[in-house]
């Protein structure tokens, strides 16, 4: 009978995971856009808001900070629909129970050689995680079954499997990250912009002849300290947000790296 030759075919799709979320955050910038412009002309410039061309209320006085506002409100919008995005596909990369208890489950099965029950918590738990751990032990099998290679070999390919498995889940958990890191700086940027061009209208208001135009003079502070504001919120906010979810990401990569090192140790000392 003919010895079992190894295959170089990834399990990591065993598992038939797939981390949810939005495949190209281009839409959601256009959208945000139409929302953005759409509340700036309707209800910020809406004429309710104004008297005798001067804002009476927050709305009217947030119109007057010019065309930078809509663009600002576009790059809020964005991150915040795209932390929602993120919160919602690293729910579903998580999995259905606690990663800390389905980390202990797996590596009690690990010590016991029952790798018949660690698949039964991995096909229980899903997500990313249980996707690397089930497509390992698919391999663990194969390995077990092997005749050909070497025990050194069979290590090694366990840990190469892991490593596969890891980089394909990997990029579906840091889709649209960098977009959201990106934010952080172009928020505060695009805010300094407006922050600059009202600063400019306020000194061209001084600037002329005779007693100041009060009403230009205040256009022009209101159209910075707007853009400012806007700036600052969407530059926090994207931090926040950025260095949230990357946590919750090494907290699945610290996992898996985990439970990779579990099962290759067992099958070292058992084999």
């Amino acid at each position: 009978m003919e010895a079992q030759k190894p295959t170089n075919k990834p399990a990591a799709n065993a598992t038939g995971h797939k981390v949810s979320g939005i495949k190209n955050a281009f839409w959601v910038i256009i959208a945000c856009f139409v929302v953005a412009v759409t509340l700036f002309i309707f209800w910020f410039g809406h004429e309710s808001h104004f008297e005798e061309g001067h804002p009476i209320d927050l709305w009217g006085t947030i119109y007057k900070g010019g065309f930078i506002v809509p663009i600002l409100q576009t790059l809020f919008l964005t991150v915040i629909v795209l932390s929602v995005e993120r919160y919602i596909a690293l729910s579903s990369a998580k999995g259905k129970g606690n990663i800390t208890k389905f980390v202990a489950g797996v590596k009690a099965c690990l010590a016991k050689n029952d790798i018949a029950g660690a698949q039964a918590l991995c096909k229980k738990q899903q997500g990313s995680v249980a996707a690397v751990v089930g497509a390992a032990l698919i391999r663990y099998e194969e390995m077990d079954k092997n005749t050909v290679l070497s025990k050194e070999q069979k290590i090694a390919t366990l840990q190469k499997e892991v490593e596969e498995a890891t980089a394909l889940e990997m990029p579906a958990l840091q889709q649209n990250l960098p977009i959201v890191a990106t934010l952080t700086t172009l928020g505060t940027l695009v805010g300094l912009l407006g922050t600059v061009m009202g600063m400019i209208k306020s000194f061209q208001a001084l600037a002329q002849s005779g007693a100041p135009d009060s009403t230009e003079l205040s256009t022009g502070i209101s159209e910075a300290l707007i853009n400012t504001a806007f700036g600052i919120a969407t530059g926090a906010f994207a931090v926040i947000s950025y260095n949230y979810y990357t946590n919750k990401i090494d907290n699945l990569t610290y996992a898996i790296d985990e439970i990779g090192f579990s099962i290759v140790q067992t099958f070292a000392a058992t084999h």
